[in-house]
């Protein structure tokens, strides 16, 4: 069998490239810092077996019609909006993903953002640069306490469970929830409480978003869901920013009808420097690090390059989104 040839698509942790080659495959590399264009990324993938991909990729159906002798896709990321995953699953192409490796370093950042917001860190953080620290002012710059709080988890899933495990043990916070269905370890091991929606929304001190982007969740935190979560409410999402209306987002914490926000995702991204959020002292804005550790990213690797060997060796691929394609 001749070897297979496996295009990167951006600058990957060596572990992924080092890996392919060890085990007999071809390897391209997309050698600039910047992702590909749309057109970029099929005329690049043409004539290869596999591509190994992130979230900045966009895999339709286009893509799988002109690009025909790609057999496999390997996700570097735990979210895969960027594919489209019928189309990939009607052809009978693979579609694997890295899900456990981000999930405790993405949970670092929402619990971070919770503590950041709650006490203006960024905001604070900023005045000192502008010369604006001055005299003690007793009522001045005050933040939120977050100790012993209800942390409302919209998707307990790995990332969500994570989170809620560090708001429970460092600030004794209540756990309740709102899945698509009830997570009965995580009621056990953590104490957390299902709950519907707008349950969640009226009784959460902090709401942290950890749900996959699907049509349904597509801008699901609008105007209409911030009008009835708590006025002294924050709102936290590390998952997609595509989950939450930005334009409503700003007109909420304008009118005081939530607290405070701290994303790690925006809508849309990047965020454009003259957007509002960024001047709120309440709100905290990271530029979508959740996985953003030397270990995570070098597993993300590992596992990315994983699926690829052991579908061509073994028919296998290990982390998968769509495994009726290999029944």
């Amino acid at each position: 069998m001749s070897a297979k040839k496996i295009l990167l698509t951006r600058i990957y942790p060596k572990v992924a490239s080092d890996l392919l080659e060890e085990n007999g495959f071809l390897v391209t590399k997309w050698d600039k810092e910047r992702p590909m264009t749309s057109k970029e990324l099929i005329e690049n993938s043409k004539g290869h077996d596999a591509i190994l991909c992130t979230l900045t990729d966009t895999i339709k159906e286009q893509f799988f019609k002109e690009c025909t002798t790609v057999k496999m896709v390997s996700q570097f990321a735990v979210g895969y909006d960027n594919i489209a995953i019928s189309e990939a699953t009607r052809l009978g192409i693979p579609v694997g993903y890295t899900p456990d490796a981000v999930s405790e370093p993405t949970a670092d950042i929402a619990f971070g953002l919770m503590i950041a917001t709650a006490r203006k860190m960024f905001y604070l953080h900023k005045s000192i640069l502008k010369g604006e620290w001055g005299y003690f002012k007793p009522n001045s710059d005050l933040g939120l306490t977050l100790k012993n709080k209800t942390l409302g988890i919209f998707g307990l899933g790995r990332i969500g469970i994570e989170t809620a495990k560090l708001c429970k043990g460092a600030y004794n916070m209540d756990i309740i929830y709102h899945n698509r269905s009830r997570n009965k370890q995580a009621e056990a091991e953590l104490g957390a409480t299902y709950v519907d929606f707008n349950t969640l929304l009226s009784q959460s001190d902090i709401v942290s978003v950890h749900c996959a982007l699907t049509p349904e969740t597509k801008e699901l935190f609008n105007k209409e869901v911030f009008s009835k979560m708590k006025s002294t409410a924050i709102f936290i999402n590390t998952a997609r920013g595509l989950v939450h209306n930005e334009t409503d987002l700003i007109e909420a914490l304008q009118k005081g009808e939530i607290w405070g926000a701290g994303l790690d995702v925006t809508n849309p991204e990047p965020m454009q420097t003259e957007n509002p959020l960024l001047q709120m002292e309440n709100v905290t804005v990271l530029p979508h690090v959740g996985s953003g550790t030397i270990d995570a990213r070098d597993e993300m690797s590992r596992m990315s390059a994983t699926n690829i060997i052991e579908f061509f060796k073994n028919r296998a691929v290990p982390y998968i989104v769509n495994p009726e394609v290999l029944q």
